[in-house]
């Protein structure tokens, strides 16, 4: 399973990384936007920080797929030949996608809200899907049941391309696709924190430090 951060603020990357096992950053324009930078040069410290190999999903802005083939081409020369390209499932988006696939290109078809969306760009070439899960339930529709029936079909039908579900609203979410065996989750910082944020977690770690500053005095700890 991969497990990867939709964000792009370069320092809470790092931050994020330090602490959980993360296989690499997605972003969007949107994202992008809220950092006030350049795209390129956030893409680039972010690219420059996980290494060359990792998963960076970076995405095209064209409507136009001819448009979308030349972003392609300048993102791949700027960010390397590893990062995927994000291509949105419109009718020119397909179209893309097609063309990115038969060069090689690894594509991530975004903007997902349907299961139809997700298998014709699957048949097109593309190496992931990326259902948005909560911005689906918000339109009265069943985000982790879409995704679940993704993976469903894929499986049945023999197609490699990967499920990369993303837009949580909280741990369970990605808790329970995991578990139905979605291969990759993209989740903002704030769920990821949660995916081991717990209450009883915590009372039950001061308890810990309580009863051993009892037996052996305040402020001490293993290290002695």
């Amino acid at each position: 399973m991969k497990l990867l951060v939709d964000y792009a603020g370069i320092e809470k990357i790092r931050e994020l990384y330090d602490y959980y096992p993360l296989d690499g950053v997605t972003t969007n324009p949107s994202i992008l936007a809220a950092t006030g930078a350049d795209p390129y040069e956030t893409l680039t410290q972010i690219r420059a920080f996980i290494g060359p190999d990792a998963d960076l999903h970076a995405q095209v802005i064209s409507p136009a797929a001819q448009d979308m083939v030349e972003e392609a081409h300048h993102i791949l020369c700027r960010l390397g030949q590893s990062t995927c390209i994000k291509v949105p499932v419109t009718r020119e988006g397909i179209k893309a996608i097609k063309l990115l696939a038969a060069e090689g290109v690894r594509v991530t078809a975004t903007a997902i809200y349907t299961p139809i969306q997700a298998i014709v760009a699957a048949h097109a070439g593309a190496a992931f899907v990326a259902p948005y899960v909560n911005s689906i339930d918000s339109v009265g529709i069943d985000g982790i049941g879409v995704a679940k029936t993704i993976q469903e079909t894929f499986e049945n039908q023999g197609l490699h391309t990967q499920v990369l579900a993303a837009s949580f609203k909280n741990a369970y979410q990605v808790q329970e696709l995991f578990a139905f065996g979605i291969p990759a989750v993209t989740a903002v910082p704030d769920v990821l924190e949660g995916l081991v944020k717990n209450d009883l977690s915590a009372a039950r770690v001061k308890r810990f430090q309580a009863d051993f500053e009892g037996l052996c005095g305040e402020g001490r700890t293993m290290k002695r």
